[in-house]
């Protein structure tokens, strides 16, 4: 699956995951992130945080902990 960059955001809680991901989505615009996230939160608080954020949740492998969002554009 193509992305245009990687962050492994190793076993951070939701709430810093998800602080830190905003930044580097929004240094981004319209380009995929390809999030690794160990949080046993994550398989469910970043896809509805993707939602609520207007990013997109291009895919997601539960077995691999990776999460691939594309950042919007504005």
């Amino acid at each position: 699956m193509h992305y245009d960059d990687e962050w492994d955001a190793k076993d951070l809680g939701c709430g810093d995951l998800v602080l830190e991901l905003r930044t580097r989505l929004r240094a981004m615009p319209g380009k995929v992130l390809k999030v690794i996230a160990r949080d046993p939160g994550a398989p469910s608080d970043l896809p509805a945080w993707c939602s609520m954020t207007n990013d997109t949740l291009v895919h997601q492998d539960a077995a691999a902990q990776s999460y691939w969002i594309k950042a919007r554009l504005s």
